[in-house]
């Protein structure tokens, strides 16, 4: 019924997106996750993580993907300029546009030339010629706007150029067609990575209760009790354990399905969960103090194997 299905592309994902396998870089100025234009991984692994969001989408599973919005701007095919920069290095952008504002001799100020320098994940400094003896070749108020063209240029397309074709190639073999073009750049975000609102007031007010349960139960009442006290962190863990996915859908989570169901009597068992149903198995706990424990060790043990 689909939460196997949700779990394994969550997981998926986490180890696509880990460091250590060098196809991505993070960007800690945006908290974003960039295209590492210098791994060492074939074009046939990018293919496949596009692959692999094509198929999250096909199937209507969230994910939990950290892309700039630019990335979904080259999806759909668009040009790109100064302002799409900002969504990956705001600082860059911001002083690319000052040199493009700037009341003054920018050869002098600047002594800016055509060629620029980029340092990969690996550490190691590249210089890279925007026109050919680009080294040779002054920045000046007359050539500024082609240099900060180049350098966008540069940046968002031609230093991760072979990497996001096969990306791009993979992604469209399960998603591409007409019916692409109906979303606009923002919308195939959404799509992809659901609602970013995280407003957990909502997840209460959508739940619902069986088998003796009900809002006033003493124990609903506790576990709201818990569930509000939690760090955003632990409340995203628990949407992960009932629903095998911490993402929110588009309509926020005031449209989910999640369903609270008395599981036997007051005992020291775990909760469990169904996460093909959106549904929360949770003994009748007598204090608010054991279910706290109760539920954080299971919210902390359920990835994968953890407790299973």
């Amino acid at each position: 019924m689909g939460g196997l299905q949700k779990e394994f592309f969550h997981m998926i994902v986490d180890s696509i997106f880990e460091s250590d396998f060098g196809m991505f870089s993070y960007i800690d100025e945006t908290r974003c996750t960039w295209i590492n234009g210098s791994s060492l991984e074939s074009e046939k692994e990018f293919e496949l993580v596009g692959i692999v969001l094509g198929l999250a989408i096909y199937n209507g599973v969230i994910l939990d993907v950290h892309f700039p919005s630019v990335i979904y701007k080259k999806l759909q095919g668009h040009a790109l300029d100064l302002q799409d920069l900002s969504s990956l290095q705001p600082a860059l952008s911001r002083s690319l546009r000052q040199l493009l504002e700037f009341d003054g001799d920018v050869e002098d100020v600047f002594c800016y030339s055509f060629q620029v320098s980029s340092a990969d994940v690996y550490g190691k400094v590249h210089n890279v010629d925007l026109l050919p003896n680009g080294s040779q070749i002054a920045v000046t108020n007359d050539n500024r706007q082609k240099f900060v063209e180049l350098y966008v240029k540069y940046l968002l397309v031609d230093s991760v150029a072979k990497q996001f074709d096969a990306f791009s190639q993979g992604f469209h073999k399960v998603c591409g067609g007409s019916a692409l073009t109906l979303f606009s750049p923002a919308e195939l975000e959404l799509l992809i990575c659901g609602c970013p609102v995280l407003d957990f007031s909502q997840l209460r007010s959508a739940a619902t209760y069986e088998d003796g349960f009900s809002p006033e139960h003493p124990t609903i009442v506790m576990l709201w009790n818990v569930f509000n006290s939690m760090t955003i962190k632990q409340k995203k863990a628990v949407l992960m354990f009932v629903t095998g996915s911490d993402r929110v859908p588009l309509k926020g989570l005031s449209n989910l399905t999640f369903i609270i169901q008395k599981h036997g009597t007051d005992s020291d068992r775990l909760p469990a969960a169904l996460t093909c149903f959106n549904r929360l198995l949770l003994p009748p706990y007598s204090s608010e103090d054991n279910l706290r424990e109760r539920l954080v060790v299971a919210i902390e043990n359920s990835k994968g194997f953890g407790l299973t």
